[in-house]
């Protein structure tokens, strides 16, 4: 991906480039190079000396392919250098710079010293050969990075876990950094996230209903403090917590817009009716909060928020952006949505509002469809269920747009009642959505899984400037997949299983898994922290 800016600098989002030629498994057997210019030379009868031709043509070899470099990075070591580790003989592909060439990647220390057409020599070394190099996934809709999810989450690739949906254990972002810097609590994977609007004023503050002025005044100031410690804008979810006003939302946006940070959003309704009580009129909500606070505002999990009016909800974001607003959306790679039954989601006629019966809900971790007993059993226990209500084609809308990129809003938690998408999201995108359903080309779906969601959240983060970019200076977070192999294994009955495919994953240089599995004692995960403007 480019926008015409320096190649390494933090970029907006813009369009996401066509695929390179052939982006199959074929690539990886075609020889680079002057040898293969001369064979198809030579298949033609051009080899610039007689022949039966007589053809005196002249081959110019294109130039080489040179990989980018983030500002102020050292210039690479010489070839003959001896790397830590090197990623030797992949497809490297960086969407950020464009950068997509068979090459060897050299690792020194935490960051990614070299990006080379010739080969290097590592004391480690990881053949690639036939498999994609591509920087670590970034899931920006996930949770706390608890000790038994982040291990799936490395078996999905991911390196870099946000919750930007909103950290809700504990709420406070003073108390979330120091639990998990300390070594005991450290995960593999790097951590941060958001301020929850509802879980802050109701766990911290005590406000449990609509908020007053003096109230808005407390949550303001409590936002400004929560980014001063490192969250990462706010998260405000009014669906779960129907009494958060449209005041609410401009107050918060405006104290995240001053700050140079992003407002996250589980939108206020999510069924195509009734009237005035819409995912429309949802979305157009938060397109008014957009345009007068200027905030930068992502739409969470859209195709299960505007389920069976994709077109018309991305036809009024897409004709918000023409206008200036800084509006994206994500989505998980499902046909099903999951959330606990004693939520509001499921408040009055769910049933007529997302077009669904009993039957089409399963307690997730099992093969158990509900029926109207079990509904009710179940949501006195607050069970987890997944719904059978996405059509294939709004997901499919929505991963094709230039503007969405991919989180899962989940991570596996030890009683296995979870959304499959905890474990799976992204080897279901960069696989099956690539290779079986045609749906986008895979350097697309590595730059949802990577640069995209990073240039969402870098403005005033700076780990996250040396993340989504497989780029010299960049920290080392890669994942080596097969791209003819990787895919999703978890499913309803069973969420927590490391999908396939994913054959390395690296954190901060530390190999975190190998094709033998996960090595849970690599710990490299850092902290991911806000510095408001």
């Amino acid at each position: 991906m480019t926008d015409g800016s320096t190649p390494g600098a933090p970029r907006s989002t813009g369009p996401i480039l066509p695929p390179p030629a052939n982006p199959s498994r074929r690539r990886f057997l075609v020889l680079g190079g002057s040898a293969a210019l001369a064979a198809a030379v030579a298949s033609m009868g051009c080899t610039g000396g007689g022949g039966g031709s007589g053809s005196n043509a002249q081959v110019t070899e294109p130039p080489r392919p040179t990989p980018a470099s983030l500002p102020g990075a050292e210039a690479p070591p010489p070839n003959d250098a001896m790397f830590d580790i090197v990623v030797k003989g992949g497809r490297v592909l960086d969407p950020d710079s464009g950068f997509d060439a068979v090459a060897d990647v050299g690792v020194m220390g935490d960051r990614i010293a070299s990006i080379s057409l010739d080969p290097l020599q590592g004391a480690t070394t990881i053949d690639a050969a036939g498999k994609v190099v591509s920087p670590g996934f970034v899931d920006l809709l996930s949770y706390e990075p608890n000790p038994y999810g982040v291990w799936f989450k490395i078996g999905d690739g991911v390196t870099t876990n946000l919750g930007m949906h909103g950290i809700k254990t504990p709420t406070d972002a003073g108390e979330f950094f120091t639990y998990y810097d300390s070594s005991a609590n450290r995960p593999p994977v790097h951590y941060g996230g958001s301020m929850s609007d509802q879980w802050y004023r109701d766990g911290e503050l005590g406000i449990r209903g609509a908020a007053s002025a003096s109230q808005l005044s407390q949550l303001r100031d409590a936002l400004d403090q929560q980014m001063d410690e490192g969250f990462i804008g706010v998260a405000i979810d009014p669906e779960y917590a129907p009494w958060i006003g449209f005041d609410e939302y401009i107050a918060l946006a405006q104290v995240a817009q001053a700050a140079g940070m992003p407002l996250f959003t589980h939108i206020r309704y999510s069924s195509p009716d009734p009237p005035e009580a819409s995912s429309l009129d949802a979305i157009d909500e938060v397109i008014r909060v957009a345009e007068q606070t200027g905030v930068s505002l992502h739409v969470d999990h859209i195709p299960s928020m505007a389920t069976h009016v994709m077109p018309d909800a991305m036809a009024r974001i897409e004709d918000a952006r023409g206008r200036g607003a800084d509006i994206t959306a994500c989505f998980y790679p499902y046909t099903f949505w999951g959330t606990y039954l004693a939520s509001a989601r499921f408040n009055g006629d769910w049933q007529g509002r997302f077009r669904i019966s009993y039957g089409d809900l399963q307690l997730a971790g099992t093969s158990e469809r509900l029926t109207a007993n079990s509904f009710r059993t179940y949501q006195a226990q607050n069970k987890l269920v997944v719904a059978y209500a996405i059509p294939q084609e709004d997901v499919n809308a929505a991963a094709s747009a230039d503007w969405t990129m991919v989180g899962s809003d989940s991570i596996p938690e030890p009683a296995n009642n979870n959304h499959p998408r905890g474990a799976g999201c992204f080897a279901r995108l960069v696989g099956p959505y690539v290779r079986d359903l045609g749906v986008l080309s895979l350097t697309d779906a590595v730059a949802k899984a990577t640069i995209v969601p990073t240039r969402r959240v870098e403005a005033q983060v700076p780990a996250m400037q040396r993340k989504g970019r497989l780029q010299i200076g960049a920290d080392a977070d890669i994942t080596v997949f097969d791209p003819a192999t990787v895919a999703d294994a978890s499913s309803v009955e069973e969420p927590a299983v490391m999908s396939t495919g994913i054959e390395h994953v690296l954190v901060m240089g530390k190999v975190a898994k190998t094709p033998a599995g996960v090595d849970k004692n690599v710990k490299a995960g850092i902290a991911v922290k806000a510095q408001p403007a």
